[in-house]
């Protein structure tokens, strides 16, 4: 699998050691959105890059981190046919995945450590989405169709600032 992984300056720490976590225990292709320094990084840049990579088919999941993961989630759950599911323990990890087929999980490195945040990305990369939980995630998918038909949240804010 094709993994993609972004943060914000307040999760480039917490993202680095969560990269070495894949890189040195999975065969997953890991893919860096940024930022790649504690320098100041706004949230939803990374968040919107980092979905349009999903929607585009370029990664087939991904790992987002900020402070506390919410940000992240808000944004790049903004894009067209993202879902996004914050995650901080193993449960919603796995939950994320096996009941609604979430592209992306995000975290906050502010409000878990890097040993949990392991055992988060590792439950979530190994949990596979079996459609038991199709008819609820159609019904997503269905409204957002819905929205879109109508015009209604149509544009995205896209390219990072440099």
């Amino acid at each position: 699998m094709k993994i993609g992984i972004g943060s914000d300056h307040n999760g480039f720490e917490f993202k680095e050691e969560i990269k070495k976590y894949v890189e040195q225990t999975t065969d997953h292709l890991l893919v860096d959105y940024g930022c790649h320094s504690c320098d100041s990084v706004d949230y939803p840049d990374v968040a919107f890059d980092v979905s349009q990579a999903i929607s585009e088919g370029k990664i087939d999941r991904a790992i987002l981190i900020c402070g506390t993961g919410i940000g992240v989630a808000i944004a790049a759950n903004k894009y067209p046919g993202i879902r996004a599911a914050l995650a901080h323990d193993t449960y919603s990890a796995e939950r994320a995945q096996l009941s609604n087929n979430a592209q992306i999980i995000t975290m906050g490195s502010q409000i878990i450590g890097t040993e949990v945040g392991k055992k988060v990305v590792e439950t979530y990369l190994n949990s596979v989405w079996a459609e038991g939980s199709k008819r609820k995630v159609d019904k997503i998918n269905n409204k957002e169709k819905e929205f879109r038909d109508q015009g209604v949240g149509t544009t995205v804010a896209g390219n990072r600032c440099s």
